[in-house]
């Protein structure tokens, strides 16, 4: 009988100087989108299911948050007609996390959020084995009533923190707004801090020396949907 060779392995390639990280290597972020709001001043429409393009509005906030380099596997935070939402919304391949107290304020929603991804399965991934939370460096929060921030702005926040930031927010003209995102490091701070209607403002405000702000008005817009005379912003041509 031949003698067999013993066999070697083969070490990895080493990186060239200045070759960008693979996909697999790096910082893995989550998006986060909080989609609860009931639409009081709407007549009490939810704020998730509002019409853009013939789409209820919450699929364009996961659609931003997956192309501008957030996983595949988006968590969503539902409140108002939370049924309804899951059953008009193509929400596949989301973790979709419900907030019985959605008309208290943002707040609730962000705590519900930040516990659904900091709880997702200990191996870190989701469905196609995309990292689901468990595996994240940060999660980035994305509002579901802001229709002008897409892919872009997500994707110059990303890059904000792939280059080392843990606290990195979108600006509008210099002023900080959505998205919003949080190195793992800042979740139960933060979380702990999210109260009523404010969501993460005193969070920042206490850690505004480390953000890092990204101006993104050049390719998004922050305006909001609350009133009937906002209801423009749903023109998928603007």
């Amino acid at each position: 009988m031949a003698a067999t060779s013993p066999i070697t392995p083969v070490p990895p390639r080493a990186k060239a100087a200045g070759e960008a990280p693979s996909v697999a290597e790096r910082p893995a972020v989550v998006g986060l989108v909080l989609a609860a709001g009931g639409g009081r001043r709407l007549g009490g429409r939810p704020k998730a299911l509002l019409d853009h393009g013939g789409r209820p509005l919450v699929e364009r906030a996961v659609r931003a948050a997956r192309a501008g380099g957030c996983a595949p596997v988006v968590h969503v935070v539902l409140g108002a007609a939370a049924e309804r939402v899951r059953e008009r919304a193509d929400l596949a391949g989301c973790v979709v996390a419900d907030n019985p107290d959605w008309a208290t304020g943002m707040g609730s929603s962000l705590r519900v959020g930040l516990a659904s991804v900091r709880d997702a399965p200990r191996g870190g991934l989701g469905p196609g084995g995309s990292p689901s939370g468990a595996g994240a460096s940060a999660v980035l929060v994305l509002l579901v009533d802001q229709p002008g921030v897409g892919a872009e702005a997500v994707a110059r926040v990303v890059r904000a923190h792939r280059a080392g930031a843990g606290l990195v927010a979108a600006a509008y003209a210099g002023r900080r707004g959505h998205p919003v995102l949080f190195a793992r490091q800042h979740w139960a701070r933060v979380a702990a801090l999210a109260h009523g209607d404010r969501g993460a403002r005193d969070f920042l405000r206490a850690h505004a020396a480390e953000l890092t702000l990204v101006e993104c008005a050049d390719v998004a817009s922050c305006a909001d949907i609350d009133t009937p005379a906002d209801l423009r912003l749903l023109d998928p041509d603007r």
